[in-house]
């Protein structure tokens, strides 16, 4: 298969969903990023301590996590269509309650709650799956990834400019609410452009909500195990927000939110359990099982990938400010480097998937993304600086690349789960940035990088029990006809 087959130039057919999908990704990250480069203005505007930036920070992650799981339950019940145009909508009100914002709590209300915007990812994976056959849909969901992640170097890019542009004191505002309006206006784009697959395709949907369908017994304990380390993230992030953290929330508050985490994970395996009852009364034919650990393997593996590059590039640029005593302007130039392979690297990891097969290359990144961060382990201030941003750069490839080879995957698993495949891969994903940074304030640099590294090894491993996707998958159709759809 070779990029040309895919028509990029073209705005026609399948190569026109894949434009339209990842604007409206790039838009969801420009609004989940807004607030990033324009932080110094908007503490000097209303006047925010040092702790309470960094809680902003905390916050707009903090939602994400249970927000890609229930993004992708709605996108495979309601498909892309409508589920992208809302999520923008009502990110974009949210976006405007944030430029409005007068005070610390204002502020911190909105940039949790847009915290939700971060999961647009997930509804463009599914519509990607629909849209593309196996032997394509690595290269077209690596594109689609690469190309809407860039959304927050747009957003640093341009946003302290138009800030500028309209001026004065409330000059972030301005800037913060103009993505509001272009997430609004694309909404309406979005809906009127697309369709959730070709002519005469049927999109299936998942027979229940509440949960992933399983199709064993073993797989539903499985699942529910998985389940535990999302609720385990959240209450790590309400410890950031209590006395022992930031002080945002008092211990009483705290205690509560532990408390009710415990109830809605059970409340949750009560309604998967509800999903899922039937396999204890019999048996699901063959031709429609799959195996959980699939989905497992690509949890694990995009907690390594996209966790890690989360977490590095919020640390990256501070690392080279104090090993190379360099301006912090030198230091986020040459850290953005490590984002900016994101452009070429996700694609490149679905090419090799489509091309080499999904379990090597997951196994070529998650190998080479682990030496990529032993050698960044070993940088100190006797290495030039363009020997370090060559080592960085290196390992971001194998990084992104991995990202991209893991979303080659999830639509081969069963095609009516995509998105909440998707989105529990997603969360684990945020999980992986907020595990690596927490070890981060506990340990030198040297051994944050080595322990990301350790990590991808035991990943690696756990690679290998991956099943590679061949063969059919079965669907069934409205008449209760079988539709057999090809992984590979």
């Amino acid at each position: 298969m070779s990029a040309q087959k895919l028509k990029l130039l073209s705005f026609s057919g399948n190569t026109k969903i894949l434009h339209l999908s990842w604007m409206a990704f790039f838009i969801s990250f420009v609004v989940w990023f807004n607030h990033a480069p324009l932080l110094i203005a908007i503490q000097q505007t209303l006047g925010l301590t040092d702790q309470q930036i960094k809680t902003i920070l905390i916050l707009n992650v903090a939602l994400t996590i249970p927000a890609r799981i229930v993004v992708g339950m709605l996108v495979d019940k309601f498909g892309p269509r409508i589920t992208f145009p809302l999520l923008l909508g009502v990110s974009s009100i949210i976006c405007f309650f944030f430029a409005l914002a007068q005070n610390f709590e204002q502020l911190a209300v909105a940039r949790f709650m847009l915290g939700f915007v971060g999961a647009g990812f997930v509804i463009g994976i599914r519509m990607i799956s629909e849209w593309y056959p196996a032997k394509q849909v690595g290269l077209a969901s690596g594109i689609y990834g690469g190309l809407g992640n860039f959304g927050a170097a747009g957003a640093a890019v341009s946003l302290p400019t138009i800030a500028l542009m309209f001026g004065g004191d409330d000059g972030w505002r301005y800037a913060v609410a103009l993505t509001g309006v272009i997430a609004l206006i694309y909404a309406f784009i979005y809906y009127n452009a697309v369709s959730d697959t070709p002519k005469g395709s049927t999109y299936f949907k998942p027979k229940k909500s509440g949960g992933l369908e399983v199709t064993s017994k073993g797989d539903l304990y499985f699942y529910l195990f998985m389940n535990i380390p999302m609720y385990a993230a959240l209450a790590v992030l309400a410890w950031k927000l209590s006395p022992s953290g930031v002080s945002l929330l008092t211990a009483e508050v705290v205690q509560a939110i532990y408390i009710g985490l415990f109830a809605l994970y059970f409340y949750q395996a009560y309604h998967i359990y509800q999903v899922n009852k039937e396999i204890f009364v019999k048996a699901v034919p063959t031709i429609h099982r799959y195996k959980f650990k699939q989905i497992a393997v690509l949890d694990l593996t995009y907690m390594v990938a996209f966790g890690s590059e989360l977490a590095v590039v919020s640390m990256l640029p501070l690392f080279f400010f104090e090993t190379f005593q360099i301006s912090a302007v030198q230091a986020g130039i040459l850290a953005s480097s490590f984002a900016f392979m994101n452009l070429v690297s996700r694609p490149t990891g679905g090419w090799l998937s489509d091309r080499f097969g999904r379990k090597n290359a997951l196994s070529i990144c998650i190998a080479g993304l682990s030496i990529g961060y032993y050698v960044m382990s070993q940088i100190t201030s006797e290495w030039s600086i363009a020997l370090a941003v060559l080592a960085s750069m290196a390992c971001a490839f194998f990084v992104n690349a991995g990202c991209g080879a893991v979303f080659a995957v999830v639509p081969l698993v069963q095609r009516r789960l995509t998105g909440q495949i998707a989105g529990m891969a997603g969360a684990y994903g945020n999980i992986g940035a907020l595990v690596f940074l927490t070890i981060l304030s506990l340990v030198t640099t040297e051994t944050f990088f080595l322990v990301i590294a350790a990590t991808a090894i035991v990943t690696l491993l756990a690679v290998q029990f991956m099943d590679e996707p061949k063969g059919q998958m079965a669907e069934i159709l409205p008449d209760g006809t079988v539709q057999m759809i090809d992984v590979n």
